[in-house]
């Protein structure tokens, strides 16, 4: 199982309401949730249903995952996803007795009382992600034992597709963040097994210099189908992001000052890469924040059209911009990053 993949449920009409209700306590059930906590979790995704099916003509999706530590799960993430008329004060939504639709309004605070980790972002021009995580008895993070760094993305398979050729993986070492995002040519089974493959290989490493690590692995996976990478080292201590790409992963550092473009050599990494590697840098701080993509996701992305959003979990930043852009003809990987304030 590849903790880091989402499965999508797409919410069409009401008549996939209990499916949808009954395959995700079954994978709440598979993770190793107690009968008390699927029983929240069922409440959760009927309430998140019922919002998409009232306030959208086409419904919506809802895109779950397990939460893992150390190979580990620990809970689950689900994700509710909509382009309805969105919410202007959505705070207020979270009220109980409020409402846009006429309803008793006991929705949102509902699955807000029963998530361990909530988070909503709602306009009026984009629509509304709505996340939620639940821990298992005894796994919720303390707060001393927090990462420094936030670090999350949206990751789907091709429609029709069991396994994702998408992938990324974190190493956190003195003090510094090593990230890995790949995406396997094509998709399905051997995109997948490509994308495992160089994981494999990034974990054996020591995070040093990008560009000397995405020859490492390219010498690792000469025998499968090979893939795109993009390999970044973020170390706060020096204000530093140092990267290296191969093939279109896309992506910017994002600033109160603007955005720089993060870029990427010609190539596919297991196959040919340039002769020449040179590691890129650019500055960082605790106020930046960066996005990475596959070409799952159009590139043409604009923060700009949704206010604050770079203040919400990162998980739901990528899942709006994934919402927006994703081609739904390949794999989808948008993976969001800052520091924890």
């Amino acid at each position: 199982m590849d903790y880091n993949q989402h499965l999508r449920f797409e919410l069409v009409d009401r008549s996939f309401l209990n499916i949808v209700k009954r395959d995700i306590a079954k994978l709440a059930e598979n993770y190793g949730h107690s009968e008390t906590e699927i029983g929240k979790i069922n409440i959760i995704v009927a309430e998140m249903a019922s919002n998409l099916l009232k306030h959208t003509p086409s419904g919506g999706e809802i895109l779950v995952k397990p939460l893992a530590k150390e190979n580990q799960i620990t809970g689950i993430e689900i994700l509710s996803l909509d382009n309805g008329p969105g919410m202007s004060h959505p705070q207020q939504m979270l009220e109980d007795g409020v409402s846009t639709h006429g309803s008793s309004g006991e929705g949102l605070g509902a699955i807000k009382r029963l998530s361990d980790e909530f988070d909503l972002y709602s306009t009026k021009e984009s629509g509304t992600v709505l996340l939620t995580r639940l821990y298992k008895k005894n796994y919720k993070p303390k707060i001393s034992q927090r990462s420094k760094f936030q670090i999350s993305a949206v990751m789907v398979a091709k429609p029709g597709e069991t396994v994702c050729g998408d992938g990324w993986m974190k190493i956190e070492q003195n003090d510094c963040c090593c990230l890995l995002i790949v995406d396997g040519l094509g998709h399905g089974e051997n995109a997948h097994q490509a994308t495992k493959e160089a994981i494999a290989a990034f974990q054996n490493q020591v995070c040093a210099s990008p560009a000397h690590g995405l020859r490492q692995i390219h010498a690792d996976i000469t025998r499968t189908r090979g893939g795109v990478m993009n390999l970044a080292v973020i170390n706060p201590a020096e204000n530093a992001f140092t990267y290296c790409g191969i093939g279109n992963i896309a992506g910017r550092l994002i600033s109160a000052e603007g955005s720089k473009s993060i870029i990427s050599y010609n190539g596919i990494v297991g196959h040919n890469i340039p002769n020449t590697l040179h590691d890129h840098h650019l500055p960082w701080n605790n106020s930046y924040v960066f996005v990475l993509h596959s070409d799952g996701l159009k590139s043409r992305w604009e923060l700009a059209r949704h206010p604050d959003l770079l203040k919400h979990d990162p998980s739901v930043i990528a899942a709006v911009l994934y919402k927006e852009g994703t081609r739904k003809t390949d794999d989808t990987l948008v993976i969001v990053g800052k520091t924890r304030s």
